[in-house]
């Protein structure tokens, strides 16, 4: 398994975990996971945060094209298989 970190200017923590059958990508969200969507398009995520206030829009680029998303207690995760 190979790890990649990475932080943003806010803090938070990008992960990515590489198996031999799948990378795998995980994310600490500062919301309920009720104010969070994510959709995925080709090869890149599409994260919505919307907490009433105000709608943040991110884009992640993925290492491949078949990818699933959850969200589980603040925790997103995108499971792209090789």
């Amino acid at each position: 398994m190979n790890q990649n970190q990475l932080a943003g200017r806010d803090g938070r923590f990008l992960r990515r975990y590489e198996y031999d059958t799948h990378w795998l990508v995980a994310a600490d969200m500062p919301v309920d996971d009720e104010q969070v969507s994510v959709d995925i398009v080709g090869s890149t995520a599409i994260v919505v945060v919307d907490t009433g206030d105000r709608v943040n829009e991110t884009e992640l680029g993925l290492p491949g094209s078949n990818a699933t998303a959850a969200l589980n207690n603040g925790v997103l995760t995108i499971r792209v298989d090789k």
